[in-house]
């Protein structure tokens, strides 16, 4: 069925001694686009782990494509695709073999994984270079060589850790086009683990966000978007009263110089900012209701949590952290 979820849990709880790295969580994948976001330690990589059947849930429950992530493991990694972030690729060999290789790993006659080896590479731009060796690669075409990889076996399901993640505008996008062809002509689901918020709203159409192991939101983008409604106004001549009268009618304000975003709670906003810019002497040049990127919607939850972010680049993970495992720091790791 087409709304039949690939991915589910319920109360899914995943602990290390003492350490709690996934909490309670009740999440529903949808077929499609997913994007998978949440910062550093937040238990993305250890509900990836989990539901793969790489590591065993403490408590609750979970399938993905209808397979029992405790006790069916085997088949699940038979059925997706997996793109993991760090570097898995075989420098000394060629782009083609090291596709091959993949597929003969999950099964595949020599012959029909050579083949599938070709039409991989060819689908992800890489037809040309695939006699190369990977390891005279660029990183956008290793990020390419380890999507035909994922690929190779025409999984039901794409879980892409990181995918444009230190590549060039031009790979980037083309990173991003294939993506979504998978889901769109392809009729693949993806979910899409990513700090990029730009990139996540261009191939997802649902999101997931994490924060500290439980689960902070959940849904369609557009629809989780309406809790970030702002209008936005370009003020010349009294914008520091205007800020202060709004604030202390108690309307959330953010500005930055002559722009100010009024958080849209009730319906007659625009009337109390017109009266407020009256009463101050402030002249309002412009006004629209603003329309909230991803990475607004992740600062406004994150904010409602009160958790600090100032922007998506605090979500970047340098070498050292992406190599740290998930397990308490006590126990020699890095948290979840």
């Amino acid at each position: 069925m087409e709304d039949e979820a690939v991915i589910r849990t319920k109360e899914l709880t995943k602990a290390y001694g003492p350490h709690v790295a996934l909490s309670n969580l009740n999440i529903t994948v949808p077929r499609g686009a997913t994007g998978l976001l949440g910062q550093n330690g937040a238990g993305k990589s250890t509900f990836l782990k989990t539901i793969l059947g790489l590591i065993q849930a403490t408590s609750g429950e979970g399938t993905v494509l209808g397979y029992d992530i405790r006790t069916q493991g085997v088949e699940i990694r038979q059925r997706i695709g997996y793109m993991p972030e760090y570097d898995a690729l075989n420098p000394d060999m060629d782009a083609i073999y090291q596709v091959r290789y993949s597929g003969e790993l999950l099964g595949m006659n020599p012959v029909v994984a050579l083949n599938r080896a070709h039409e991989a590479l060819q689908f992800v731009g890489m037809g040309e270079q695939r006699y190369r060796e990977i390891g005279s690669f660029s990183t956008g075409m290793k990020q390419a060589t380890k999507l035909a990889c994922a690929i190779i076996h025409d999984p039901d399901l794409l879980i892409a850790d990181e995918p444009s993640n230190g590549l060039d505008v031009k790979a980037r996008e083309f990173m991003i086009a294939t993506l979504t062809t998978m889901v769109n002509d392809a009729n693949r689901s993806v979910l899409m683990a990513s700090h990029l918020m730009e990139d996540v709203e261009k191939v997802c159409e649902n999101i997931i966000l994490l924060h500290k192991g439980t689960l902070a939101a959940q849904g369609k983008i557009e629809d989780l978007k309406a809790i970030d409604r702002e209008i936005e106004i370009h003020v010349w001549g009294g914008a520091t009263p205007l800020e202060q009268r709004l604030k202390d009618e108690g309307f959330g304000v953010r500005r930055e110089g002559r722009v100010m975003r009024i958080a849209h709670t009730e319906e007659d906003t625009t009337t109390h900012i017109l009266r407020a810019a009256a009463e101050v002497g402030a002249q309002v040049r412009r006004m629209h209701e603003y329309e909230a990127s991803l990475e607004d919607l992740f600062l406004a939850i994150m904010d409602n949590l009160g958790y600090n972010v100032k922007s998506s680049d605090d979500l970047l993970k340098n070498p050292l952290e992406a190599r740290r495992v998930d397990a308490p720091e006590s126990m020699g790791g890095g948290g979840a």
